[in-house]
């Protein structure tokens, strides 16, 4: 894993082995930064990165200049490893919660230009991911959400429902307010 853009690009993350993660590939995350350049300004955005694991996408953002990064993920390993990462490239944008993703959710109340969700494959309620988001409005007027998840799986049936982009086994969906 790698950062490919911003002020950190090359950086090479080495996470502990044990954490209990699936990355994105480098190639999938490389596709997705291409299709968001063309999408969104990346300097000063307020991110949500669900199920950040790693912490991989939170670090991309950051090092493309976004103003505030909120991580969740239940694994206190790999809050501590996103914690000590960002402390040590001085990334004091990056806010790190140890939550389960739908209980945060449920209590969230911000709203962001972007929301990136990364659930595990087999979570049976990926589907409700975009309802839950966009009945509590936490996306901003133009916002943004990508759901990451298996090629297989079919997310277009919810109305803001933008387009799919297949990467092998993993598929980005994108969903947007209305301006």
């Amino acid at each position: 894993m790698r950062i490919i853009g911003g002020v950190l690009k090359g950086l090479r993350l080495n996470p502990p082995k044990n954490l209990p993660v699936r990355p994105t590939t480098d190639l999938a995350k490389e596709a997705l930064f291409n299709i968001l350049l063309n999408k969104i300004e990346f300097e000063g955005i307020k991110v949500l990165d669900l199920f950040s694991g790693t912490g991989n996408i939170s670090l991309e953002f950051a090092s493309r200049g976004a103003a505030e990064v909120v991580s969740i993920d239940r694994s206190i390993h790999c809050i501590n490893y996103l914690k000590d990462t960002a402390r040590q490239h001085k990334l004091t944008q990056i806010k790190t919660f140890k939550a389960d993703v739908l209980k945060y959710l449920q209590l969230e109340t911000e709203q962001y230009d972007l929301i990136f969700a990364d659930p595990p494959y087999d979570m049976n309620q990926i589907p409700e991911l975009p309802k839950i988001i966009f009945e509590k409005n936490l996306l901003l007027p133009g916002g943004l959400l990508i759901v990451e998840h298996q090629s297989l799986q079919n997310l277009s049936n919810h109305p803001a429902f933008t387009e799919q982009r297949k990467y092998g086994h993993s598929s980005f969906s994108f969903f947007q307010v209305n301006q």
